[in-house]
């Protein structure tokens, strides 16, 4: 049987003359990783990229990151938030609110059944919603703006973050998708709200400590952080949910 790797710290191991085909890797943390003279054939990498992309000499990212831009209007915007001003918060927030109505439209045509199914092993699109969801009421409700317990019982953390004392994490829920629609709106009002009040010295502040156990952890957070980290998880798990209607349409 194949072995399996969870919750393991393999930093700085070696591996040398290993198989690693068909392997599937999940939830990594891949930094400054080295890898020389294999054979790789029909690799298929799906995650945050940062600083290069180097594969055979040659620094990929640049054209991958243009690409995306040029796959997905509005990502452009979305990323701006972690270097420009305040504008950059309110125009992402405006190619959020273009997005999301036709995402929406698409999963109404969903049966209950598939709203709850699992497309290759990752969330399905209400496990997608619910994250959303649990990522707001962390980072917007508790940590920007002090709310001790801000959680819903439907909210959804990370897989790996594991069991965290005053945080739900129903695996077993089955809520209707009405349901976690109205949830996951009622908190990007809550976003929509602080960016549309947002100023300068706002953006560039720090949050006030909150001292109740809980994620994110009880300490202080710059206020384009928190931001940032709510308009980046609705972009990017709304891109998931579409990626994986487009294999659900693609059924008999």
């Amino acid at each position: 049987m194949p072995e399996e790797f969870k919750n393991r710290n393999l930093q700085g191991a070696r591996f040398e003359h290993v198989d690693l085909s068909e392997a599937r890797l999940h939830d990594l943390a891949m930094r400054d990783v080295r890898i020389s003279g294999a054979w790789i054939m029909d690799l298929v990498i799906d995650g945050e990229i940062e600083g290069s992309l180097t594969v055979n000499g040659v620094d990929l990212l640049p054209a991958l990151e243009a690409e995306l831009n040029r796959r997905y209007p509005g990502r452009e915007a979305i990323y701006a938030v972690m270097s420009s001003g305040v504008d950059s918060f309110r125009e992402a927030m405006r190619v959020l609110d273009e997005a999301w109505p036709t995402t929406i439209e698409r999963l109404r045509h969903l049966t209950p059944e598939q709203v709850h199914e699992r497309v290759d092993g990752d969330w399905s699109a209400v496990e997608n919603i619910r994250h959303l969801v649990f990522a707001i009421d962390s980072w917007a409700k508790r940590a920007l703006l002090g709310d001790p317990s801000p959680y819903d019982p439907l909210d959804l953390p990370h897989t790996e973050m594991g069991e965290v004392e005053g945080v739900p994490n129903d695996l077993d829920a089955r809520p209707s998708l009405d349901e976690v629609l109205a949830l996951h709106a009622d908190r990007l009002a809550v976003v929509r709200e602080q960016i549309d009040a947002l100023t300068d010295e706002r953006l560039e502040g720090m949050t006030e400590p909150n001292t109740a156990r809980g994620y994110p952890e009880p300490e202080t957070y710059p206020v384009r952080r928190c931001l940032a980290a709510c308009v980046h998880e609705e972009w990017e798990h709304r891109r998931y949910i579409e990626r994986d209607l487009d294999k659900l349409a693609t059924r008999p």
